[in-house]
């Protein structure tokens, strides 16, 4: 029998029993196989497509066909295109932890169901919120780089869930443990970058890669250029006295594309890990992470008075969010400001109970006069 026009059309091409469907969106005609010999079946396939299209979900053959793979090989693309410092670690991402679970899957296929396993396996493996959520960044950007193709490879994304993070900086370099940690080791390249990293809040590979060329000693002025940081913001500031000092010494001699962090032979400073490590167990603070003199320098700028807006602008931050995750009021900081309280409250307290004190001696002084003025005048002797 004839089907109505405008509902498809369901037919077998020449030589095979297998059964395709026809039909047509915005006029033009589209060919799928129902991979079945049964007509009740394949019009069940051909209601669903005609429901997709009146619906205006409807992808397509080919966009059901993308898999996960082929949006991964884009998103690598798109890190090495765009020269992005993190394209090792993307990589890594997607080949140890999302390839062995969305590899070979339909990008259809990618839902909320199977973004809660993903997740839900993660953490059995004791990965860090902060950890998924980067994977889940990842995946996320996969499947916009496929809807932002000519022509698109997917046409919607799943909804990703976002996990709370609690990984708020914790380390403070404190003076008194700061002189420890630049005494077990004199290298000068060493204490130039523990002081820099103290001053400024930058980090670590920011301070690696700099050449002489970005240090001018006369102006005493550092220079990070565009592009060579994390997040490709230029900045420049004055040196201190004592970085001043140190970096002096540091670029003696050297040639402008030279790095300014190197050891006694003349070597680049790569990894200095255990000389770290060393140095914090001299100093009392085996746990401190050299990314914490970045805390450092931000409360010591907000100690000095500096607007934090200035801060942020010499340390890196762009957003407010990520800045407030470095929690830059120590445990000290507060206890100051609670004794600073409680010195106002005494002094207060203080100036209470001496106003208090002076007026009862003015009170005592009144009662005292009126009763030298109430007693009677003394009668004169008489001659």
């Amino acid at each position: 029998m004839r089907r109505e026009k405008g509902s498809g059309s369901i037919y077998q091409r020449k030589g095979s029993p297998v059964l395709w469907i026809k039909y047509h969106r915005h006029g033009r005609p589209f060919r799928e196989s129902t991979h079945t010999t049964n007509r009740i079946k394949a019009g069940n396939m051909l209601k669903t497509r005609l429901s997709e299209i009146n619906q205006g979900t409807f992808m397509g053959p080919q966009l059901e066909r993308t898999k996960v793979d082929e949006l991964a090989v884009m998103f690598v693309r798109d890190y090495r295109i765009n020269s992005r410092k993190s394209l090792t670690d993307a990589e890594t991402r997607w080949n140890q932890h999302l390839k062995p679970f969305f590899g070979g899957m339909r990008a259809i296929d990618v839902t909320s169901e199977q973004l809660a396993r993903y997740v839900d396996k993660r953490q059995q493996e004791e990965a860090a919120n902060a950890t998924i959520n980067r994977e889940l960044a990842a995946l996320k950007r996969m499947f916009r780089l496929g809807q932002q193709a000519t022509p698109p490879k997917v046409v919607r994304a799943p909804k990703f869930p976002k996990l709370a993070e609690n990984n708020i900086r914790k380390g403070f370099l404190e003076d008194g443990q700061y002189r420890k940690l630049i005494e077990y080791c004199s290298e000068l390249w060493f204490r130039s970058l523990v002081e820099c990293g103290r001053t400024y809040g930058w980090r670590v590979s920011e301070l690696l890669t700099m050449r002489v060329s970005q240090t001018d000693v006369a102006q005493k002025v550092i220079r990070l250029e565009p592009g060579t940081t994390k997040n490709r913001d230029g900045r420049e500031v004055l040196m201190t006295d004592t970085v001043h000092k140190l970096l002096s010494a540091l670029v003696h001699g050297k040639a402008a594309d030279d790095y300014v962090f190197t050891r006694a032979n003349g070597k680049p400073v790569r990894d200095f890990r255990v000389m770290w490590q060393n140095a914090c167990t001299h100093a009392g603070v085996p746990e401190l992470l050299f990314h914490d003199l970045r805390r450092t320098g931000a409360r010591n700028l907000r100690r000095a008075g500096v607007a934090e807006g200035i801060i942020m602008k010499i340390g890196g931050w762009r957003t407010r969010s990520v800045f407030e995750r470095y929690a830059i009021v120590s445990r000290s900081d507060m206890n100051d400001a609670i004794l600073k309280l409680q010195e106002t409250e005494n002094r207060v307290e203080q100036e209470r109970l001496q106003a208090e004190a002076e007026q009862e001696q003015i009170r005592a002084q009144i009662g005292h006069n009126e009763a030298i003025l109430a007693q009677p005048t003394a009668s004169k002797a008489v001659n």
